[in-house]
Formats: C-alpha cells, sequence, structure tokens
C-alpha cells in the first residue's frame, strides 16, 4: 500500500471519529437543554400552584411526601391518540433535604374523556414506601397495585378520604388556570435515561435511590431550581 493511500485512509478515519464525536456531543447538548427548559416548566408551575393559599397543596401533604413530580405542559391528546404525553422531573427526599431531580416522561392511559388539544401541568406526591421503590422500575403503572388518588386542595385542607389517606399517589392536575385533584389511573411513568446520562452521566434509578446520589452542592444548573423550588415548599 503507498504511503499516500495510507495517508488517504487515516484522514478518513480522523474525519470519521471526529465527526461522531461532535454528533454525540450536539446530542447531549440538545438533551441537556431539553431538561433545562422541562425544569424551568416544572419549576414555574409548582410555584404558580402554591402561591394561591385557597388552591395549593396542603402544606402537610407536600411535606409528608417522599417524592414530588411535576410534569408540565402534557397533551391530553397524547392519550387518546397514542403520542408521548410529556416530560417532567421528580425528585425524592433524602434526609433533610432532597435529591437532584431525575427526567422522567408520562404517556399511556385514557384519563376518562379527556381527550383534546389543551396543554396540563400534573403534580404527583408519592406518600408510601412502595410508591417510592415504583421509581426503580423501568417503567410504571399508575393504579393497580400502586393506587392513586385525587389529592385534596387548600393549603389547609387535610386529606379526609380513605382513599386519600391509602393512596400511594396523591395526583393533582392543572389546566386553563384550574388545579384540583385527577386521577391519573393508567398512565405509564418511565426515566429518560438519555437526559439523566447527559444531565448527571447516572440513571434516574442511580440519582433517586442508587450510592452514588447526586450532591446538592453538583446539581446542575438545568434542574438546580426545580430542586430549590421543592426544597422551598416541602421542608
Amino acid at each position: 500500500m503507498s504511503n499516500s493511500r495510507r495517508l488517504f485512509e487515516t484522514l478518513i478515519i480522523l474525519v470519521l471519529t471526529i465527526s461522531a464525536s461532535t454528533i454525540g456531543v450536539f446530542a447531549q447538548n440538545k438533551e441537556v437543554r431539553d431538561a433545562q427548559k422541562t425544569a424551568d416548566k416544572a419549576t414555574k408551575a409548582l410555584n404558580e400552584v402554591m402561591a394561591i393559599p385557597a388552591q395549593a397543596i396542603p402544606e402537610g401533604l407536600i411535606k409528608r411526601a417522599k417524592a414530588v413530580a411535576v410534569f408540565p405542559g402534557v397533551l391530553k391528546a397524547a392519550f387518546g391518540i397514542g403520542g408521548s404525553g410529556g416530560k417532567g422531573l421528580i425528585t425524592r427526599r433524602v434526609g433533610n433535604g432532597w435529591s437532584a431531580p431525575a427526567v422522567f416522561k408520562l404517556g399511556g392511559g385514557s384519563f376518562g374523556a379527556q381527550i383534546g388539544a389543551s396543554s396540563t401541568d400534573y403534580v404527583m406526591l408519592f406518600m408510601t414506601d412502595d410508591s417510592l421503590k415504583s421509581l426503580l422500575e423501568d417503567k410504571f403503572e399508575i393504579g393497580g397495585e400502586l393506587s392513586v388518588a385525587a389529592g385534596p386542595v387548600g393549603r389547609t385542607a387535610k386529606a379526609s378520604t380513605d382513599a386519600q389517606l391509602k393512596a400511594g399517589i396523591l395526583s393533582y392536575s392543572r389546566s386553563k388556570g384550574l388545579f384540583a385533584g385527577a386521577s391519573l389511573s393508567g398512565a405509564v411513568v418511565n426515566p429518560d435515561n438519555d437526559a439523566n446520562r447527559a444531565l448527571y452521566s447516572l440513571t434516574a434509578k442511580e440519582i433517586l435511590t442508587g450510592p452514588d446520589k447526586v450532591p446538592v452542592s453538583s446539581i446542575p444548573p438545568a434542574t438546580r431550581g426545580f430542586q430549590e423550588a421543592v426544597t422551598r415548599h416541602a421542608l
């Protein structure tokens, strides 16, 4: 093989290697940008809900929650026509604070007759050890063995029904300014580990329950605001 041919092949390999690396970095950066948009929307939704005492999640409930999930801007139509639903963040209680938020996807389920093109924010409180354990799974369906109930509204309200008192998950929705308890039975939640690896180089399981939890000081700017908002409202 001539030296010129060998040089040409080396240059081709180098160009392909650089191109693959560039594509990988671009994809990772896009995941981070998308996660930040989701986190910003989730933070805004939670802050707005908690800002109005008469329509807020009761303080006693959110302070007892073992994990908090916010899925902003979910398209209801997606649940009826097989679309992707939406993305959100979940943070769990760790010691006296809250973990780095992991990115999850929400989809599936019929959600009753809620088919339409409107955008809805969903908030879920994981109230039991079993509901928290479900976050370890590759995906889980809300309802069935994992009980879910529409959460009560009003900062001083109490979970007064048996269903609410025993529920593993309390769920809420906000659409067109109206915030209320919501039935999410049948919805499927699963981690978006492409986003989680881009943010933390970890999976959702490792972020939320594994031995390599992200220190608060190391939470990236993309998701730090959401963690701070949950900490402010749930401590």
